[in-house]
């Protein structure tokens, strides 16, 4: 590892999730920012103009950002070539355009870390959250082959829903979970809005995100899988169901989730392997890493978006009310900050994962 800093790309950068990319960016130990880069529509502008009114952090935007000059990241990647290393993707397109754009950058060499659902289910590009399956990262050499490239490659984060449950049930998959039944409470910048956008949600919640629930059952099974032959196999346990509510919450998704198990573990059990839970990025003391993956509340009323989305820099997850159910084994209440752990502080930490090990290189 040298000690100058690697010149990263935004692509999708006006965007709510491009915005906090750059907030997560900024000063970062590793990475600088060297190129910012959006539709057709805002190239050509600064970032300020181009950003206007539709800043949605609740700090200001970094200095360094205001006049850097925003490239068309759909149709210029020979400028973004020359300016940077690699990409983090946000990008707002059609899926199958997504896809392409993705797959574009990869081909000329650019590594891509994306946000995007585009290519979660191709089978060489890994999924990844850094704790639970960085051994997928091992797919790349796989897609580089395909791709035909000696660098570029694609590697992606999952849904941001999943990560206010999985984490708590990776430890536990040694009990072997059979059946999980999860419902997510999630909050409205998961839409890319804020209440002033969206008036709509405020006293109101809606019981239906497009395609949410499809993801939540599913993409577990493919962090939980493993790689064969050059591909992510899914793992075929637990059966998970769920169901996906937007409620009038600015950040923080929360999970209700019952689980079942073939071999039950007692209470003790379960809070300990929550308690020593914790993965390669906490061994390598990787920036945005939590030094605590896992923080279990003893009391009932946690844990709440409002008090505990911000936990080590909302990287980490926090769970609560684990009790014995009637029907079920074992029912608990989860939290993940959507647009930080599950988000641009999700793909940021892959990123610092595949700096560490050499696959920028």
């Amino acid at each position: 590892m040298n000690n100058a800093k690697m010149k990263v790309g935004v692509v999708g950068a006006t965007g709510m999730v491009g915005q906090r990319f750059l907030t997560l960016l900024h000063d970062h130990p590793y990475f600088e920012v060297a190129a910012l880069a959006a539709s057709p529509r805002s190239a050509g502008k600064t970032y300020a103009e181009a950003v206007g009114a539709r800043w949605k952090m609740t700090t200001p935007m970094p200095e360094e950002y205001k006049d850097m000059i925003v490239i068309d990241g759909e149709n210029d990647i020979a400028t973004m070539k020359e300016l940077c290393s690699f990409v983090f993707c946000a990008i707002d397109l059609k899926k199958e355009e997504v896809a392409a754009l993705e797959e574009k950058y990869a081909k000329a060499e650019i590594p891509v870390v994306s946000n995007n659902s585009a290519h979660r289910w191709t089978p060489d590009v890994p999924m990844v959250i850094p704790e639970i399956n960085p051994e997928h990262l091992a797919v790349i050499e796989a897609q580089k082959a395909r791709l035909g490239t000696k660098r570029g490659f694609i590697a992606v984060k999952p849904n941001c829903s999943i990560q206010s449950y999985v984490p708590a049930l990776t430890p536990l998959l040694k009990f072997k979970p059979t059946l999980v039944v999860a419902t997510t409470y999630q909050a409205i910048s998961g839409a890319g809005k804020t209440f002033k956008e969206w008036p709509e949600m405020i006293d109101n919640v809606i019981p239906y995100i497009g395609g949410e629930e499809e993801k939540s059952e599913q993409e577990p099974l493919r962090v939980w899988g493993k790689v064969e032959d050059g591909k992510v196999v899914k793992a075929e346990a637990p059966l998970i169901t769920t169901q996906c509510i937007r409620v009038p919450v600015t950040d923080g998704h929360t999970a209700a989730v019952f689980v079942k198990f073939e071999n039950k573990p007692t209470k003790e059990e379960i809070l300990q392997a929550w308690a020593e839970f914790k993965g390669l990025p906490q061994e390598l003391e990787l920036p945005h890493a939590p030094a605590q993956f896992i923080t279990y509340f003893e009391e009932d009323n946690r844990p709440q978006a409002a008090l505990d989305r911000d936990i080590y820099g909302g990287m980490g997850v926090t769970l609560g009310r684990l009790r014995e159910d009637s029907y079920f084994d074992y029912k608990f209440v989860g939290l993940s900050h959507n647009t930080l752990r599950g988000a641009a502080g999700g793909a940021v930490l892959i990123a610092e994962l595949l700096y560490r090990q050499g696959y920028f290189d």
